[in-house]
């Protein structure tokens, strides 16, 4: 069975006719684009995705990376993808092309990235993350830093890395114990542990730049007394030109559930006394320099998530349409029935409209996301990009948690489909479950991605950041409201949103009560909830989109010419299948997410009464 990433057809209804991305080119910086380069550029991301870095995936995950006399191997069949990787310029796609990259819309890379990464993630992430490491010295570095570093992370020719995670701190990045004291030259000597980081080292590339977080000798404890520094592994002279090893060793790498074909490393600084870095950004303020980077890759992981979900999601179907099994239920008690793809029996259309509706809000989400970098990139006023920008870090907490938990379920669906196939390595959709997995853990765990969204982000600005998201989901509700078809959808929605404003001020009371820890212990499944509405939102906002397009490929055809035209037609079936999934999103699914917000306010607080001893 030929393997499947992305839902071309479905991409490019996100981009043009939900988003409609191809008014950026109009507007500076993308006037030298057009829909014809922004397809010419998905096109050959596919291609690529399709010949050379697919059939790395499970190839990968067999060989797995191997750690020897003290340097650590890719698979093998990893290097012929990466020159070609590399050579296509796919490693900074939004990156000024000065500096190396192809300078396109957020929302245009999105897509490309989604063949790229959803090929095969373990691999694409040790060309990506050199871009994401890279954007932190373009916003913050020297202009010598910009000069040494830049153009050889943007290009794939040096990678790059996030070192934050030590064995005693964990996710409390403050109680970190890497030292840096600062040296006569101005560089500072770095000395620690690091463990879990991804891309850590490998021979895919000459040499790896390490953002490394560490505490300058006499600093304050906690994040406020945390600096960012450039640690090479090889030295980088002021020239340019390499120098010695930097005294950065790796010690070892993980033995993990999934991606095998992904380095996460344990890494020593300093360990001889001879690693030496250049501080990024101010003393002390570290924190604020890698937040950048962290809610970039927050994004780029909620994407991973997307990716994985969308080849589970076409893995099913392409299997049930395919796998006969069982008679149709009109012939159950019939011995001369033949057997029936098993997408005939009601249980397992459910699960696949399930997977269907959650891939394709969260493609939408995460497109949105993408577009509200474009759209704050394109405004001409101050005020507007703040209102985007906002509006992004809002959501990404949303993004980067509630699309990895569904795309978790997405793929444990899809081994469902498959039944006992699925939990088989012959299919992919095994793989696919396993590597999923760590996108709940990356880049902060989800249950403090729910705590940064109820402590921090619905506070943005006094509320008024939250209220702008509402007020867009209330647009689009309005716009919904007439369009034909759609009235009944978008009251059920708006009831949703209701609802969701109530359980928010609710929350936000408890918070600053003295039951603000049971505040916190809802703080996920308020999380789920706010995804859910803007799930509905997002579905029903394509369903707008598709009903007067599919009005005009029906024209005024009677009830049989019109299910004749669904039959035969590609576009026709496309949009009524948008109609469908948000029918059954806002009327099956969303009915259950008012039932969790009626838990939420209930605010039992059972989960902090009850005894350790009892556990």
């Amino acid at each position: 069975m030929a393997q499947v990433i992305a839902d071309r057809r479905d991409i490019e209804f996100v981009l043009y006719e939900q988003l409609d991305a191809a008014a950026l080119c109009g507007r500076a910086p993308y006037r030298d684009f057009s829909r014809k380069v922004f397809d010419m550029v998905i096109d050959e991301a596919r291609t690529l995705a399709v010949r050379e870095i697919l059939p790395t995936l499970a190839e990968g995950d067999r060989q797995g990376v191997r750690f020897e006399g003290g340097a650590v191997k890719v698979p093998q069949c990893f290097h012929r993808p990466y020159k070609l990787f590399v050579e296509g310029e796919w490693t900074a796609l939004t990156a000024d092309p000065e500096l190396g990259g192809q300078g396109l819309p957020h929302t245009i890379a999105g897509a490309a990235v989604e063949y790229l990464s959803g090929a095969n993630y373990a691999f694409a992430m040790y060309g990506l993350e050199g871009h994401s490491a890279g954007r932190m010295i373009e916003a913050f570095g020297t202009e010598q830093q910009k000069q040494l570093f830049i153009k050889k992370m943007y290009t794939g020719q040096w990678g790059g890395t996030m070192v934050l995670t030590e064995p005693e701190a964990g996710s409390d990045v403050g109680a970190l114990t890497t030292t840096a004291r600062k040296n006569p030259d101005g560089t500072y000597s770095i000395t620690g542990n690091k463990i879990f980081i991804t891309n850590g080292d490998h021979d895919l590339v000459e040499n790896i730049i390490h953002p490394v977080l560490a505490r300058i000798e006499g600093a304050p404890a906690g994040t406020k007394g945390i600096s960012l520094f450039i640690v090479p592994k090889i030295w980088v002279h002021p020239d340019g030109r390499l120098g010695e090893a930097n005294d950065v060793v790796c010690t070892g790498i993980e033995e993990k559930m999934g991606i095998h074909g992904s380095a996460t490393c344990s890494l020593a600084f300093g360990g001889s006394g001879e690693c030496r870095g250049f501080l990024l950004g101010e003393e002390n303020k570290g924190m604020r320099v890698m937040f950048q980077m962290m809610n970039e890759v927050r994004l780029m992981v909620g994407g991973i998530g997307l990716n994985c979900a969308s080849a589970a999601y076409l893995q099913a179907v392409e299997y049930a349409k395919t796998r006969r099994q069982g008679r149709d239920l009109e012939r159950l008690f019939d011995p001369a029935a033949p057997p029936v793809p098993i997408i005939h029996h009601p249980d397992v259309r459910r699960m696949l409209l399930w997977m269907k509706a959650h891939v394709d809000g969260v493609r939408s989400l995460i497109y949105y996301g993408a577009h509200c970098l474009d759209l704050q990139r394109c405004a001409p006023t101050q005020e507007e990009k703040e209102y985007y920008q906002d509006l992004l870090e809002l959501l990404t907490p949303i993004i980067k948690s509630y699309s990895t938990d569904r795309a978790f379920e997405v793929c444990s669906q899809a081994v469902q489909v498959y039944g006992g196939y699925g939990y088989t390595k012959e299919y992919p959709v095994e793989q696919l479950f396993r590597d999923v997995r760590i996108t709940s853990i990356y880049e902060g765990t989800n249950g403090i991605q729910a705590m940064d969204l109820l402590g921090r982000k619905l506070n943005l600005k006094n509320g008024a950041v939250f209220m702008n998201l509402i007020q867009e989901i209330k647009k689009g509700i309005d716009r919904a409201k007439t369009t034909g078809g759609l009235e009944a959808l978008a009251a059920q929605v708006e009831d949703a949103v209701n609802h969701l404003e109530a359980t928010t001020r609710h929350m936000a009371a408890m918070g600053m009560s003295p039951a603000f820890k049971t505040a916190f212990a809802h703080a996920l499944p308020f999380l789920d909830v706010m995804g859910d509405v803007i799930m509905a939102w997002m579905i029903l906002w394509r369903a707008s989109a598709a009903a007067p397009a599919l009005e005009k490929l029906l024209g005024d055809q009677n009830e049989a010419g019109r299910r004749r035209i669904i039959e035969q037609n590609k576009n026709a079936a496309f949009y009524q299948g948008q109609l469908k999934t948000a029918e059954y999103f806002i009327q099956t699914v969303l009915p259950v997410t008012l039932g969790k917000m009626n838990s939420i306010k209930a605010a039992n607080a059972a989960i902090l009464e009850m005894p350790e001893a009892a556990f």
